[in-house]
């Protein structure tokens, strides 16, 4: 019997806008065809895409507009930052 399952995409995005909330929030969430949508408009838009399936999977629990509770502000921070950076090497090549 095989026991392998084909491994179920999950995607979560994120917005920090500091002048306007104290915290991330959360403004997509998904799995499977809804998880696959949300990398395809990234990409489409460029936006950066980041795997962590830990994150993704705790992410996708939250509510669209809500934000990100303490205990995920370290591992979100670390987001951003890459984030921030891919940006930066964008604007620089450009």
């Amino acid at each position: 019997m095989n026991k392998d399952k084909k491994k179920t995409t999950i995607a979560a995005a994120i917005e920090y806008d500091r002048e306007r909330n104290p915290a991330p929030r959360v403004t997509a969430r998904g799995r499977g065809l809804m998880a696959e949508k949300i990398i395809e408009l990234a990409k489409k838009h460029g936006v950066p895409i980041k795997e962590d399936p830990a994150l993704a999977n705790i992410l996708r629990r939250l509510d669209i507009d809500e934000e990100i509770s303490p205990e995920l502000y370290r591992v979100v921070a670390e987001i951003l930052a890459f984030v921030y950076s891919v940006n930066e090497r964008y604007r620089a090549q450009s």
